[in-house]
This record gives structure tokens, C-alpha cells and sequence, in this order.
């Protein structure tokens, strides 16, 4: 079944359709840039958790150096 539609009906039709597609695209958009925010998040926890790691190591390495150094000694 075709519906005919007066020409400022199709022109309010077509108005429509960009709208919506603008607003898609945004949201498309808005989702991409969630995304990226979340993976740079993610990145930056695991490398601060490395860095801790690494903190941790080295200030037990530190330690057991300077303990070592005093049984020596003593």
C-alpha cells in the first residue's frame, strides 16, 4: 500500500530521518569516546599496580640489603 503525503508532510519526513540519523551518529560517537576512556582507565590502573609492584619489590630488596649488612657486622 502507497501513501501519498502532502509535500510538506514528506519534507517533515525527511527533517525527521536527518535528525535521527545526527542523533545516532552521536550517540555512536559518545560510545566510541566511553570506550577509549575506559581502555585508557584500565591501561592506567594496571600500570600503576606494576609500579607498586615494582616499589614493593625494590624497597624489599633495599631491606634485606641492609639486614644483611648488619648480621655481617655484628
Amino acid at each position: 500500500m502507497t501513501q501519498t503525503h502532502s509535500k510538506s508532510r514528506q519534507q517533515a519526513e525527511i527533517a525527521f530521518g536527518h535528525t535521527q540519523s545526527q542523533f545516532f551518529a552521536r550517540n555512536h560517537v559518545v560510545e566510541e569516546l566511553d570506550s577509549v576512556a575506559q581502555a585508557r582507565e584500565a591501561k592506567t590502573q594496571r600500570l600503576r599496580e606494576a609500579r607498586f609492584a615494582k616499589e614493593a619489590e625494590d624497597i624489599a630488596k633495599a631491606s634485606a640489603g641492609l639486614i644483611a649488612k648488619r648480621t655481617r657486622k655484628g
